[in-house]
């Protein structure tokens, strides 16, 4: 194993230093926030994948392989789905706002009016994505150094809070294309062809397993449908993709780099199942399927394959987190925190990098604390989905859609979707179907009516707002107008 660590090691070093040689670029707030707006599509393609395929899609995808066969790979397929729908319909029109959260452009398109409220449940559904990424360190270090629980998440927390504090996007963007490259090389081009050959071949796996396991939709329609619900969805909207989409040096980057991104996610999930599937010929009587990764990494490869392909896992789980991470410091910073205290921020764009630097250090100190509290966070973070899901779905693709929807309209779409959640999840349970279900229709149908029934938004604001969808203004221009109040 001397030879797998020191793979390891290297890797864990070389992600320190990349955040140090960030730092030296991140001296502004565009710099630190979204790297300038300056990504190409080369580096956006690689950073976007790496952030949407983290440990849920990695460890998670091989164990839901494990379990169901092949159609294990829809929890992954979803996120691949949502991501091509972002880029092929919304990217250009999000790269064009040039704004660095989704409740800036929720101001922009209504007036000024949503910001606070859809920055807590933004904050909330980012700090859970973290949480949820830092305790997968566990797993992964357990393996590697059989260190305690709670010494494993500080471990890789730390790392992630370190290289994130330093130098904000840039030293996220350039620790996730080494990750992306690490990930396809030890999953895609290691780990699956060598599971295979190991379980005998496509044709022993059919002969060894139930057929259910080959068949495309042995999951379930239901979990299938709920996945598409939560994740499909859930992509569209989130901050933390939002974040990457902003990086896009034209919306061209985004719409092309996002697509080609996506197509790697249906890849990625095909291959987690068929790992899955294969470990589940070799091991067929595991206590646990998420061990499944694990177990096949530390039997079956050689010496330092398999201290690459462990890196793998930690690359996938390091590039969800630092970009969770990055996304919950920009939302309590710019969303929440600023907008109390009347956004009154003295000083240059060396205050704001310093300013938010201290906020990622800070939110990196809690999300370390609450995975060490925390043993499961798999209902919080499916509250956390729910919440954004059922609440802000609405109001954000129905302003970019939309030009009749209205503050008003907005704000109840956001109580109505959100109360119907936490409602039907008290009563049905946090994995039913039904809040999220009947959240987004009464969501919908809170927007449409309120928004048809009050006055349309101010002309002055629209404008600004087409200006904005065109490319014209951004982030350092005036404040969009607010709407008088009636």
């Amino acid at each position: 194993m001397a030879v797998d660590y020191a793979v390891i090691v290297v890797y864990l070093a070389g992600m320190l230093a990349m955040g140090w040689w960030g730092m030296r670029r991140a001296r502004s707030k565009s710099e630190f926030l979204v790297a300038g707006r300056r990504l190409g599509p080369g580096m956006y393609s690689g950073t976007m994948a790496a952030i949407v395929l983290g440990g849920a899609s990695t460890i998670g995808g091989v164990g839901l392989g494990y379990q169901y066969g092949l159609s294990g790979a829809w929890l992954v397929i979803s996120i691949g789905l949502g991501l091509l729908a972002l880029s092929v319909f919304f990217s250009a029109r999000i790269a064009r706002l040039k704004v660095y959260t989704v409740s800036e452009m929720l101001d922009l398109r209504y007036g000024g009016r949503a910001g606070v409220i859809s920055g807590v449940v933004m904050w909330a559904y980012t700090l859970m994505l973290a949480v949820t990424s830092t305790i997968a360190y566990a797993t992964i270090f357990d393996v590697l150094f059989d260190v305690p629980r709670t010494l494993a998440i500080v471990i890789g927390g730390s790392i992630v809070v370190a290289y994130s504090t330093l130098g904000g996007m840039w030293s996220i963007t350039l620790t996730d294309m080494v990750q992306f490259v690490v990930k396809t090389i030890g999953v895609l081009l290691l780990l699956l062809p060598i599971a295979v050959v190991k379980a005998g071949g496509f044709a022993a796996m059919r002969e060894e397993l139930p057929t259910s396991y080959f068949d495309p939709l042995g999951i379930g329609g239901e979990t299938i449908f709920t996945y598409v619900l939560i994740y499909t969805l859930g992509m569209l909207i989130g901050q933390d993709i939002w974040q990457r989409v902003f990086t896009a040096r034209t919306d061209r980057v985004a719409r092309v780099g996002g697509t080609v991104a996506g197509t790697y996610c249906l890849l990625y999930a095909v291959a987690g199942a068929v790992i899955g599937t294969a470990a589940k010929v070799m091991y067929p009587d595991l206590a646990s399927s998420d061990a499944a990764f694990a177990t096949i990494v530390k039997d079956e490869l050689p010496i330092g394959v398999r201290g690459l392909v462990l890196a793998a896992a930690l690359a996938a789980v390091m590039s969800t987190s630092s970009g969770a991470l990055i996304a919950c410091a920009t939302v309590a910073n710019n969303d929440i925190w600023s907008r109390l205290r009347g956004k009154a921020v003295a000083g240059g764009e060396s205050d704001e990098v310093k300013g938010n630097r201290t906020f990622i250090l800070g939110m990196g100190v809690l999300v370390i604390a609450v995975s060490i509290a925390l043993n499961n966070v798999v209902e919080a973070l499916t509250v956390a989905y729910n919440l954004l899901v059922g609440g802000l779905l609405v109001p954000i693709l129905g302003g970019l859609l939309w030009k009749r929807g209205t503050a008003y309209g907005a704000l109840a779409a956001v109580g109505a979707g959100g109360g119907t959640v936490v409602v039907l999840m008290a009563v049905q349970g946090v994995l039913a179907t039904e809040p999220i279900v009947y959240g987004l229709l009464a969501s919908l149908a809170a927007y449409v009516v309120v928004s048809l029934a009050t006055k349309p938004t101010d002309p002055v604001i629209l404008t600004a707002w087409r200006e904005r969808l065109a490319g014209r203004g951004g982030a350092d221009a005036p404040e969009p107008p607010v709407a008088a109040r009636p």
